[in-house]
């Protein structure tokens, strides 16, 4: 097991491409902009072009999937994030937080309604439009703010018949968009988080090659947590810790605890990185933050 060799993704598919420019030519009835990142990843999973093309957009950052991640590092992200724009944590599984979002959103309009009454203008709705890139939670979280009754509200002069306008409270609609990825990832490390979290597929990187890598950062931050997992004793930790390759052999070592054995007795690699990058995804090794300020 190595990083000697540079991933080297390249994925941008003609239809990402298509999606930006489509974006760029909606956002011009859009009002409010809504940044949805993974709270675990909240670096890695940032379009780099969305804070380019929304830069004159009112803005919220939603830190998604904030059951998974460090409550301590959450904190953290949003005190960074909240100078860029307002930012809240949000879990659209359990449905934390996403009640405040809409609260938000009339909360930095006032000011512009304000203006509009000022003018004999009777204020308009609301219109909202949520990026982010794939696996981010876009589609849970939309669920949950319209309250699973998703409804078309109609078409809008100029607007293709394929743009969904979903009601999420008496003032606000909200236009969904797919996710879109950046043309390449500016480094290893993005891409590797991304992988650990399902947003890269499990079949375009080598999965024993990405589990590798995750259970080095586990063992370095989280290695009580995984300890407990894998019911590793101390003294079973003690013998591979000061060996060449400790994480391999750690990695072996949850192969053999978890039976994810082939003949001849030796650890099935594919196996032991597929319940490894489970246990991580479904929060089976606890609250992990892979990114921090």
């Amino acid at each position: 097991m190595s990083n000697e060799n540079k991933l080297n993704i390249n994925w941008y598919p003609g239809h990402m491409a298509k999606t930006k420019r489509q974006i760029i030519e909606d956002l011009k009835l859009i009002d409010v902009v809504i940044e949805l990142l993974d709270s675990r990843i909240p670096i890695s999973s940032r379009n780099p072009d969305i804070a380019e093309i929304t830069k004159n957009k009112k803005r919220i950052i939603l830190l998604n999937k904030c059951d998974l991640s460090d409550e301590k590092t959450n904190q953290k992200w949003v005190d960074k994030f909240s100078k860029e724009a307002p930012t809240l944590l949000t879990d659209a599984n359990s449905g934390r937080g996403i009640d405040k979002v809409t609260k938000k959103i009339d909360e930095i309009m006032e000011e512009e309604k304000q203006r509009q009454a000022a003018r004999g203008r009777v204020s308009k709705t609301i219109r909202v439009m949520i990026l982010g890139i794939p696996n981010v939670g876009k589609s849970s979280f939309i669920n949950r703010i319209a309250k699973k009754v998703a409804m078309e509200v109609g078409n809008r002069p100029g607007v293709t018949r394929q743009k969904q306008w979903i009601r999420i409270s008496k003032t606000q609609e909200l236009l969904d968009t797919p996710g879109v990825l950046w043309p390449k990832f500016e480094s290893d490390e993005i891409a590797l988080n991304l992988a650990f979290t399902g947003t890269i597929k499990d079949d375009i990187l080598e999965r024993v090659e990405v589990a590798f890598e995750l259970l080095k950062i586990l063992q370095k931050d989280y290695l009580e947590r995984v300890k407990e997992r894998y019911k590793i004793s101390d003294e079973e930790y003690d013998e591979l810790k000061n060996m060449p390759n400790s994480t391999y052999e750690l990695m072996q070592l949850i192969g053999r605890k978890r039976g994810a054995l082939v003949s001849g007795g030796n650890t099935d690699d594919e196996k032991t990185a597929r319940i490894i990058l489970e246990d991580f995804r479904s929060c089976k090794l606890g609250k992990i933050s892979l990114e921090k300020p």
